[in-house]
């Protein structure tokens, strides 16, 4: 029985060659049979990238090549940007923390991590640290949390953005806790946080169980500190400024 070329290749599971051969030119047999199964492969990598970023539950899409460099970055000796960029830390399963009043850039910089990891083929979660330690006792409470953390434990790269801005009750911490120190020296782990290690007892409240926490974290990890003020109110006050004084004045 004579087959159609989509015939073929749906029982190939060649899912977008039917649709595009006609556009690829030809010259020569191989290089016709190349650059078709490129498209291919072209393809599935572009719908992987996408499937990997909506899993991801990234709040919002920010990219590195819309981020803002300042020099109100603190680097550690043990990183550079390039290397950062590279996501050296991923493959090397080190963490990074981004420390800063908010409005720095912290989310920004770690979303934008995160999505060029998504590019690269790699799992990634990203989470508010309230919103995922409030969906850890829903699921503890509702006898999921199994299936929670085994979710969580299939990506590669975990984002745990604006750690210190909620204070947790004693059960959260600790399911926090076991969360990240799950994966200790197994993934890579990114932090945002306006607090300093010394404060981070006001979120936990518990001393030894924060000890343990920063102790994980803090182990194979670059340290960036973010000074300076707002990005958001800065920009905010140069549009105003930008305004003709008559519409500042209304």
């Amino acid at each position: 029985m004579k087959m159609d070329v989509k015939e073929i290749c749906k029982a190939l599971h060649l899912a977008y060659i039917a649709d595009r051969f006609e556009e690829v030119a030809y010259e020569t047999k191989e290089q016709f049979l190349r650059d078709v199964l490129a498209l291919e492969l072209s393809f599935r990598q572009k719908a992987k990238q996408a499937r990997l970023i909506k899993k991801a539950k990234f709040r919002e899409l920010k990219w590195l090549k819309d981020y803002e460099w300042s020099d109100q970055i603190h680097w550690p000796t043990t990183t550079s940007k390039e290397e950062l960029c590279d996501l050296r830390f991923l493959e090397q399963k080190q963490n990074v923390l981004l420390f800063g009043s908010p409005g720095t850039g912290k989310t920004h910089l770690a979303t934008a991590l995160g999505l060029k990891a998504c590019e690269r083929g790699h799992e990634v979660r990203f989470f508010r640290v309230a919103d995922l330690v409030a969906q850890l006792e829903e699921a503890l409470k509702d006898g999921t949390l199994g299936r929670l953390k085994r979710q969580i434990d299939t990506c590669e790269l975990l984002i745990l953005d604006e750690l210190g801005y909620v204070p947790f009750q004693k059960q959260g911490s600790e399911l926090l806790f076991h969360i990240i120190a799950d994966c200790y020296e197994r993934k890579s782990v990114i932090v945002t946080s306006n607090l300093e290690f010394g404060q981070w007892n006001r979120v936990f409240g518990d001393n030894r169980l924060t000890a343990a926490l920063v102790d994980r974290l803090v182990h194979h990890a670059h340290i960036l500190a973010f000074t300076g003020e707002s990005y958001r109110l800065r920009h905010a006050l140069s549009a105003v400024q930008s305004l003709p004084s008559r519409s500042v004045e209304r």
